[in-house]
C-alpha cells in the first residue's frame, strides 16, 4: 500500500504522485520481499504496483501540484478519455471538479464534466471538449491537482512526491544518502536510498528502520538493520 506521511506529488512524482505511502508501520522486515525487490532492480525491472517514477522528472513542480493521472487513449468519439491514475485513491476523480493538463509547452486548466470507471482506467470527460478531435491530441499528457485540492493525510502519511529527494542519516546522523524512489511490494513499501558511487540501499518502510521524517527539512532518520547492506 501507499502509505507514508510526506506530500509531494504521483499522487507523484511519485511526485507529484498523489500515490501515499506509510513511512513508518509496524510490519516485520520480510527478507524474501526485499531480496525479490533488489533482484528487479538490478534486472532493469520495476517492483511493485506504482512505481515511484510516476513521480520523477517533475522536481520543479511537485512543490504545488501532483500528478494524480496520465490520459492514455480517447475513449469513443464524444471527447472522452482514459485515464492511468497515479493515485492511490482512484474514487477521488469523482468528487474532482478540474485538473490541470500539462502540455509541454503550457499548462490547461479543464473543468471535468463527468467521471466514469472502467476495470483499473478512469474515464474522464472535460466540459468543452466533445469530439475525439478535441482531445486525441493530450495523449499521453500528464493529469495534475493543486496542492490545496489534495486528498487528506491521516498520521505518519506522506505523499511520494514528498519524500523523494529526502536526505538520509543514520541515528548517529551521519549522511547514509538520498532517497530517490518508493517501491510497493504488498507487503510494505520499500525506499530505494542512493549512496555513494551509484550503490543503492533497499530500506523497508518498517517501524525499526524509519526512526524520523522531517519533509520541511528535508531529511530522515533511519536506522540499518544487519545485514540490509549486505543485499
Amino acid at each position: 500500500m501507499w502509505k507514508s506521511s510526506n506530500t509531494k506529488g504521483a499522487v507523484v512524482s511519485a511526485a507529484a504522485s498523489f500515490i501515499k505511502c506509510r513511512a513508518q508501520t509496524s510490519q516485520r522486515l520480510n527478507w524474501e520481499m526485499l531480496e525479490r525487490a533488489q533482484a528487479s532492480r538490478r534486472a532493469g525491472l520495476s517492483f511493485g504496483v506504482f512505481p515511484a517514477q510516476f513521480a520523477r522528472g517533475m522536481e520543479e513542480k511537485m512543490e504545488e501540484r501532483f500528478q494524480v493521472g496520465i490520459i492514455t487513449s480517447t475513449h469513443g468519439l464524444k471527447g472522452e478519455v482514459k485515464v492511468y491514475p497515479t493515485t492511490d485513491e482512484p474514487a477521488r476523480f469523482r468528487r474532482l471538479k478540474e485538473v490541470i493538463l500539462d502540455t509541454g509547452r503550457e499548462d490547461l486548466v479543464f473543468e471535468i464534466e463527468h467521471v466514469k470507471f472502467f476495470k483499473q482506467y478512469v474515464i474522464l470527460k472535460f466540459k468543452g471538449l466533445d469530439s475525439i478531435e478535441d482531445v486525441e491530441k493530450y495523449r499521453q499528457k500528464s493529469l495534475y491537482v493543486t496542492r490545496q485540492n489534495a486528498v487528506r493525510l491521516k498520521r505518519d502519511e506522506y505523499f511520494v512526491a514528498d519524500l523523494i529527494g529526502l536526505r538520509v542519516m543514520d541515528e548517529d546522523g551521519k549522511p547514509v544518502g538520498v532517497l530517490k524512489d518508493v517501491l510497493s511490494t504488498g507487503a510494505n513499501d520499500v525506499y530505494v536510498i542512493e549512496r555513494e558511487q551509484g550503490k543503492e540501499l533497499l530500506l523497508p518502510a518498517i517501524k525499526q528502520c524509519v526512526l524520523d521524517v522531517d519533509v520541511e527539512a528535508g531529511c530522515m532518520k533511519i536506522h540499518i538493520l544487519d545485514g540490509l547492506l549486505d543485499l
